[in-house]
This record gives structure tokens, C-alpha cells and sequence, in this order.
């Protein structure tokens, strides 16, 4: 299928995503054993299956497509179009019972995310969108919030001690002070927050390709910016602000990235 519309990509994006989101679901509180990657990042049996299942799915239906996993590294490196896979985003969260884990899966060419899909099997979400073709959840068009002002916003971060990147910790801390409330709903499930409309901003100081591939057209065709720290409209740049529209410049300005 190299010829593949938008929508076409959105949907199967959000069909690998359902599949292997539900794959991990059946070890979702089953107290699944946890071993320690090289990186010093958590890894089960759940995150593996999850991701093979995604593999599997792929290879059947666009066998001439590469495709990039966290767990399981790059396949296919010089295919001018991959899929990006996070199987489980929240993994230390999931094997404690968290609820708030996702399913990422992003097909981008070169560094064009042509479809993103976030499944939150745990509490029944989904969220997909391709560039021209909206954002959807649960079936129904998703947008931001219309909120103006900091002082009426939620903002979001995954680790509010920021410990990869302690020098961004005072940052946040001004843009907490400045909003009117403030929570760690972690990882994926806040940009889902932003893109849905219950939150303003969500930050992150350290993610990984297959954290924000997918998020970069969800948060856009939902009415949002989606950035890097010093403002690069990219899903590569290895953190990430997302915003609603009306708070992007003033989001980024207490960030002391406008």
C-alpha cells in the first residue's frame, strides 16, 4: 500500500494500536516480572508481546514499510516510509495498576508524521489524526480548549522533578505558578488531555522518537501547537511542549522559550 491516503494511514494506525494496546491489556494487573534495560528504563513480557503483535500486523498488511520499536529497534532502515512504535508508554505506571498507560503508533516518511494513534486500553480512549483528516476520540471530532490565560489553565508533566533535565525543574516550576492547577497525569495520556480539551499544556524534558511521532498530528489537527523546548515544530527534537492554540506564546514565554 505505498500509495496509502491519510485516512487510510490514520485508521490503520489506530487499528495497530488497538491491537497490540489490547495485547498488553491482558498483563495489565496480572503483576507481570519487570527487568531493567540498558538504559536503566523498565521493561516486561507485556511491552515485548505488544510490540510483536504490532510487527505482525504491519508485515501483513505493508510488508515493504520499515519499522522502528522500542523494544525491538529498526527494521528496514532505508524504507522511505516506517511505523514508530511505543507499545506500552507508562510502563513504570502499568506494573503498578496505573491506569493512564498508552499505545503509541505514528507512520511518518523522512521526518513527516503522516498518521499518529494513542490507545488508552485501561480507560477505553483512543485518539487518532493525519494531517488534513482532524483528529479523532472515540469516534468524535476532538479539539483543545479555547482557554486564554495561564491563570485558567491545567498544565501537565510527566516528572515534576524533571530528574533527566533538573535544569528545566525551575521552568516548570514558573508555569505551575502561574496556572491554576497543576497534576503529573503522566506521559502519553497528557498530551491526550491537551488534545481532547481537559488540559492547556503538557511538558516533557526527555522522550524518545516513539513518545512523540504519534502526538505531533494529534495535538495539531486537535486546534494545538506541538514544539520542541527552543520551538521547533518537530516530533524528533527530543522533548516537547504541547499546547492549546491560545496558549502556545504565553506557555513558552514563562517556559523562557518564547
Amino acid at each position: 500500500m505505498t500509495d496509502a491516503s491519510p485516512a487510510l494511514l490514520m485508521y490503520a494506525a489506530a487499528d495497530v494500536a488497538r491491537v497490540a494496546g489490547d495485547h498488553a491489556m491482558r498483563f495489565f494487573g496480572a503483576g507481570v516480572d519487570v527487568e531493567t534495560k540498558g538504559d536503566g528504563s523498565p521493561v516486561t513480557v507485556a511491552d515485548r508481546g505488544a510490540e510483536q503483535v504490532a510487527r505482525a500486523w504491519i508485515e501483513t498488511r505493508f510488508p515493504g514499510d520499515g519499522i522502528l520499536g522500542e523494544e525491538f529497534g529498526l527494521t528496514r532502515g532505508d524504507a522511505p516510509r516506517r511505523w514508530v512504535l511505543d507499545p506500552i508508554d507508562g510502563t513504570k505506571t502499568f506494573v503498578r495498576g496505573v491506569p493512564l498507560w498508552g499505545t503509541l503508533v505514528a507512520c511518518v516518511e523522512g521526518d513527516t508524521v503522516l498518521a499518529g494513534a494513542a490507545y488508552f486500553p485501561a480507560v477505553r480512549e483512543m485518539v487518532a489524526a493525519a494531517p488534513g483528516e482532524g483528529c479523532w476520540w472515540n469516534g468524535a471530532r476532538a479539539r483543545v480548549s479555547d482557554v486564554a490565560s495561564l491563570d485558567r489553565a491545567m498544565v501537565l508533566t510527566t516528572d515534576p522533578k524533571f530528574g533527566h533535565r533538573p535544569e528545566r525543574r525551575d521552568a516548570w516550576r514558573a508555569l505551575e505558578d502561574a496556572a491554576l492547577l497543576s497534576r503529573s497525569w503522566a506521559d502519553c495520556y497528557g498530551y491526550l488531555l491537551v488534545a481532547t480539551g481537559r488540559a492547556e499544556v503538557m511538558v516533557d524534558a526527555i522522550v524518545g522518537d516513539w513518545d512523540t511521532a504519534p502526538l505531533l498530528p494529534i495535538i495539531e489537527e486537535a486546534g494545538g501547537a506541538f514544539t520542541t523546548w527552543d520551538g521547533r515544530r518537530t516530533a524528533f527534537g527530543g522533548d516537547a511542549i504541547a499546547t492549546n492554540g491560545a496558549l502556545a506564546a504565553e506557555a513558552r514565554r514563562v517556559l523562557g522559550r518564547g
